[in-house]
């Protein structure tokens, strides 16, 4: 399966917690990455200081669906899943 154009939903809703050009402390959950162009394509693609865990998740049709939202929404409920617990 192809990327869909314009949809950047791996780019933004997941957190990165390796380093990446620009945030060295990764990416938060949410925030869009700062290396998608005009287009919401990804500036690094292809390069070595892209981070690995972008070449680790692949466009599939269940985390893409039929449109942006419901990527968005699966990979929200995934990071939301997988984050580490929190003991107080």
């Amino acid at each position: 399966m192809e990327c869909r154009p314009g949809c950047a939903a791996c780019c933004i809703a997941p957190s990165i917690s390796s380093p990446l050009p620009g945030l060295p402390d990764g990416k938060p959950a949410g925030m869009p990455c700062p290396h998608l162009d005009e287009s919401l394509s990804c500036r690094l693609f292809g390069l070595p200081e892209r981070p690995a865990v972008c070449a680790s998740l692949p466009p599939s049709r269940e985390m893409c669906g039929h449109d942006r939202t419901h990527a968005l929404r699966f990979l929200k409920q995934l990071e939301l899943a997988t984050q580490p617990s929190r003991v107080e």
